[in-house]
């Protein structure tokens, strides 16, 4: 790993530098993360069903804001619950 002198430095070295040749992906491991009992992880996973084309419209969105596609659907989500719990 390169040693920097200026916090400068590194911001533009990393902008031209890809992280996965610097780090050794082989002396990785798993973490499991274990909740107390009783106690719920706070996400869930689900399975949805969408159209292949609001999907690529979704993925396209995503793209151009430099987010995750999953992410977007669940800022979506949040937005169009709070309008509703606000109208109804």
């Amino acid at each position: 790993m390169p040693q920097f002198k200026k916090e400068q430095d590194e911001r533009d070295f990393w902008n031209t530098h890809d992280t996965t040749e610097y780090f050794d992906f082989s002396k990785s491991h798993r973490v499991e993360i274990e909740f107390d009992p009783g106690i719920e992880a706070p996400v869930k996973s689900i399975s949805l069903r969408l159209p292949r084309e609001m999907l690529n419209e979704l993925k396209v969105l995503a793209n151009k804001k430099d987010i995750p596609y999953q992410s977007l659907i669940k800022v979506y989500l949040a937005q169009k619950i709070a309008e509703e719990q606000k109208t109804g």
